[in-house]
């Protein structure tokens, strides 16, 4: 099959090979995924450029945790019926060291997630590594029904999957962005009430929504944001931080331990496995209503995996990168 794949760390360019790779075989509980699409996520870009202390425990690696196909190959234990299944998989390329960018990559059969017929495969190809994450800062401490959750980034990949799987688990969705000119486009995202940060008092107009406090934020900058948190978190809230601008910079222990908050610290590489079953539900059901839905920056093709990786790194709020395969 043909892969895209790198044997050591650095920039894209200097780094990727497309070629020739064996045909991965399925073990007894995976099952084989011929790709149409794979997604493309800075956590990708990340593994590829050694940040925040990744190295390669692989002599070769094929990139992407994200992608949607067809399953054409199955394991021993694994029901053969499966053969044939529209799926998106999530954690492809973790603790593994083939990912999505190729013909072909073999996953646990438990991440490969059912789609049907009505879900577009792009939306579904991207949907992992965000979307996993999004769900669990919104849930990681328990239902949110009748709670007041706040949302950072919300136009990111994670943000928008905290939007919708906050607003469809039934809690009040509060979001902030940095321009009014955003605004339009997060409420359509699914935010009850929308913030900007460049008019007016924000913790101000944030109180007058939730007088009593938020009870949870999913949060794209621990860093930057810590201290407007505090201000606005109920006393025993909870911070869901899965980024910060500074992994050095200090936090206002006092500010945070007065109000008795919690901080949770997010790595969608390790959350607990009934977690990840339950947010591939949650966000399977998302996309199929149509509540959840990214928009596409740009599109490749596995030649050009090098471009599409340095793409990923600038595109932000714009949207997502996938290749077609």
């Amino acid at each position: 099959m043909r892969a895209a794949y790198y044997k050591k760390q650095g920039p894209a360019h200097e780094v990727f090979q497309v070629g020739e790779v064996p045909t991965p075989q399925p073990g007894p509980d995976e099952v084989r995924v011929k790709v149409a699409i794979s997604g493309v996520h800075v956590g990708d870009v990340g593994k590829r450029r050694g940040y925040w202390g990744s190295t390669m425990t692989y002599p070769r690696v094929i990139p992407h945790g994200d992608g949607a196909g067809t399953i054409d190959a199955v394991g021993s234990t694994v029901d053969p019926s499966r053969i044939g299944e529209r799926v998106w998989v999530y954690l492809a390329q973790s603790y593994r060291p083939f990912g999505t960018a190729a013909d072909h990559v073999v996953v646990p059969a438990t991440h490969a997630v059912h789609l049907s017929d009505d879900v577009d495969l792009e939306q579904a190809a991207i949907v992992g590594i965000p979307g996993i994450t999004g769900h669990r800062a919104v849930f990681a401490g328990g239902p949110v029904t009748g709670k007041t959750v706040l949302i950072t980034g919300p136009l990111g990949g994670v943000g928008r999957a905290a939007l919708a799987v906050a607003r469809r688990g039934g809690a009040t969705v509060i979001a902030t962005v940095r321009h009014s000119s955003q605004i339009d486009e997060v409420q359509a995202a699914g935010a009850h009430h929308v913030v900007s940060l460049d008019s007016g008092d924000p913790i101000a107009q944030i109180k007058a929504i939730a007088p009593d406090g938020v009870d949870r934020i999913a949060e794209i900058d621990l860093a930057g944001n810590a201290t407007f948190d505090v201000e606005i978190l109920k006393y025993n809230g909870v911070i869901a931080t899965y980024a910060t601008s500074d992994p050095e910079a200090p936090l206002p222990y006092w500010l945070l331990a007065f109000k008795n908050i919690t901080v949770q610290y997010l790595s969608n590489d390790d959350f607990p496995e009934e977690a990840n079953d339950q947010a591939a539900q949650d966000l399977t059901a998302a996309l199929a209503a149509g509540d959840l839905h990214y928009p596409i920056a740009e599109r490749f093709t596995l030649d050009h995996t090098a471009d599409a990786q340095d793409a990923a790194e600038h595109t932000g709020a714009a949207g997502r990168v996938i290749i077609v395969l």
